[in-house]
């Protein structure tokens, strides 16, 4: 069977925050499209030219990098050590993130954004949760339940309980059939737990890349189980994964499943 993929601008997923003392809102600078939730108390319009500004200044950063080095945005393999001489703070963590995982340095980008928004927000709101695109940065003192996205059109069965002990964590999703993002594989939906965002982002693309057919799904546990090469300063390692490809899934690591209402 082929499937299409599902590329609609409307992000029907995505819902106000359940809490009474948190708000919930959109941030929208070129191709970044957050969204965003904090506590209410820190203000939302505060926060909203905060993320704005936080947002401005990382893609500067990129968009600068990539008009002197090209084949940062270009490359879908890893870029030699050297690649990050000079380079921005944000770049510096996409490449090590990519080194990591085996894939090209933009692999890592949407987890970054929302990684680096995220921990300007954190300063201002004990709790603020940082979307992008399917990839998440959350801080939080609360237990959050995030849901995991297979199909756009029916909505979210399963759901990844975190507990307040569990953050700050970063969840972030790769699909050959929802979005824009490009991917080798033909998994419906890869997503990889870690506190690096940018290796939870890098993570998930190199996963759904193994994707192929159904016995892949057990393939890419035990390679998350073995462990990817970690690049030279990276301190954070990959907490689980949740693979699905060709109605058969699996799970390994600190994934606490839960079945979702509605």
């Amino acid at each position: 069977m082929v499937k299409s993929v599902y590329s609609s601008t409307f992000r029907n997923y995505r819902r106000p925050s359940a809490h009474s003392d948190e708000v919930s809102f959109q941030v929208v600078l070129g191709e970044s499209d957050l969204w965003i939730t904090v506590l209410a108390s820190s203000g939302a319009e505060k926060m909203a030219c905060l993320a704005l500004e936080t947002l401005g200044v990382v893609r500067s950063q990129l968009q600068a990098w990539i008009a002197l080095r090209p084949e940062f945005a270009a490359s879908l393999t890893p870029l030699p050590p050297g690649a990050a001489e000079g380079a921005p703070e944000i770049a510096v963590k996409m490449l090590r993130a990519s080194a990591g995982m085996g894939v090209g340095p933009m692999a890592a980008v949407a987890g970054a954004v929302a990684g680096a928004v995220a921990e300007s927000l954190a300063r201002e709101s004990a709790e603020c949760l940082v979307e992008n695109g399917g990839d998440t940065m959350l801080y939080s003192t609360r237990e959050r339940t995030v849901a995991l996205l297979v199909d756009p059109r029916r909505g979210a069965g399963l759901g990844l309980r975190l507990s307040p002990e569990d953050f700050p964590v970063s969840l972030c999703a790769s699909s050959a059939f929802i979005g824009n993002s490009l991917s080798l594989g033909q998994g419906d939906l890869a997503v990889v737990r870690s506190r690096d965002p940018c290796l939870a982002d890098a993570g998930a693309t190199a996963f759904c890349n193994m994707l192929q057919k159904a016995g892949d799904c057990a393939r890419a546990v035990e390679r998350a189980r073995r462990g990817f090469r970690r690049a030279k300063g990276q301190e954070a390692g990959v907490d689980g994964i949740f693979v699905q490809c060709c109605h058969n899934m699996a799970v390994w690591g600190n994934m606490e499943l839960a079945a979702l209402d509605g």
